[in-house]
């Protein structure tokens, strides 16, 4: 069990990075899990006129070692990739739900922090005895 000075030790150790170099390095994966929104999507008539649910979730591998700073400038702030997927979600009508999610694995791949992106998209409601269907992907950087 964590003791309180445990605790602020380690917050204290990640402020003083910046001063003193490290010998390991600390990768990190930022994620989205199971976001659920409308899309107009779909290939069928009645798609179109009430547009699916779907549930996306995105892993990003990212390019650099964990922040140096607690400051949010540092990262890549998961509000703006809830939003980017948000209004791709609504942007024009996509057929294919293997369309949507490579255009949301490329749209975080805009961003040069992200070296990979893994994004799960499913279909909610399509048959009354799946949970969904879908598509899964994973879109890396060319080095």
């Amino acid at each position: 069990m964590l003791h309180n000075r445990d605790i602020l030790r380690a917050t204290a150790n990640h402020k003083d990075q910046t001063s003193a170099p490290m010998s390991e390095t600390a990768r990190y994966k930022l994620f989205v899990r199971n976001l659920v929104l409308a899309a107009k999507i779909g290939v069928h008539p009645h798609e179109r006129v009430r547009p699916p649910r779907l549930r996306v979730t995105v892993e990003l591998d990212m390019a650099s070692d964990l922040p140096q700073r607690d400051e949010l400038v540092d990262t890549l702030d998961y509000e703006r990739i809830v939003a980017d997927i948000r209004a791709l979600a609504v942007a024009r009508h996509i057929n294919l739900v293997e369309t949507f999610a490579d255009a949301v694995a490329q749209l975080c791949l805009t961003n040069r922090r992200v070296v990979a992106a893994h994004v799960s998209v499913e279909k909610l409601d399509v048959y009354p005895d799946a949970e969904s269907v879908g598509v899964t992907l994973e879109r890396r950087r060319q080095e």
